[in-house]
């Protein structure tokens, strides 16, 4: 199944409609796009991994392989570091993003296939389709979900789907 989040900030998950947010930069075309741009990479993504807060929530109701986030869990977002664009331990040399967040947005998560096979030094990092804040404020450069559309989201997918980000 492929789920979209239109460009016009709207997600199709299943047969509703949900709100979604992206990136303070917009959506880029993804070869445009780059490391600490804010934009969402434009294109067709993988669902590869489900993450969650175990100490919040019950694991996920979801076929896609899912684990807990420890609280030393990181993302590299380093261009240079061995480890760009993946996931390491905390605390890490080169810097890296914490999954383990005092707010709720990593609660539950999905890290999508974006620059990752093969990594491109320089081309974005740490690209997930997480929860959304309540007013839908703009992301790094991920896609964010009210829960409801997740839960619904990870209900329905299946290993080989795929998220297309900025379709019209």
């Amino acid at each position: 199944m492929i789920f979209t989040a239109h460009a016009n900030g709207w997600a199709d998950v299943g047969d509703a409609r949900f709100r979604c947010a992206f990136g303070v930069g917009g959506l880029a075309v993804a070869g445009e796009k780059r490391e600490g741009d804010g934009a969402s990479p434009m294109g067709a993504w993988p669902l590869r991994r489900v993450l969650f807060r175990s100490d919040r929530r019950p694991r996920p109701a979801t076929v896609l392989p899912a684990s807990a986030i420890r609280k030393d869990d990181g993302w590299c977002d380093a261009p240079g570091d061995r480890n760009y664009n993946r996931a390491v331990s905390l605390p890490y040399p080169a810097s890296a993003e914490a999954l383990w967040r005092e707010d709720a947005i990593y609660d539950l998560m999905v890290i999508l296939g974006y620059n990752d096979d093969p990594v491109v030094d320089g081309a974005g990092s740490a690209i997930f389709l997480h929860l959304a804040r309540e007013d839908f404020a703009p992301t790094k450069g991920c896609v964010a979900m009210p829960r409801a559309a997740l839960e619904t989201l990870l209900t329905l997918a299946v290993p080989g789907d795929r998220l297309v980000i900025g379709a019209p």
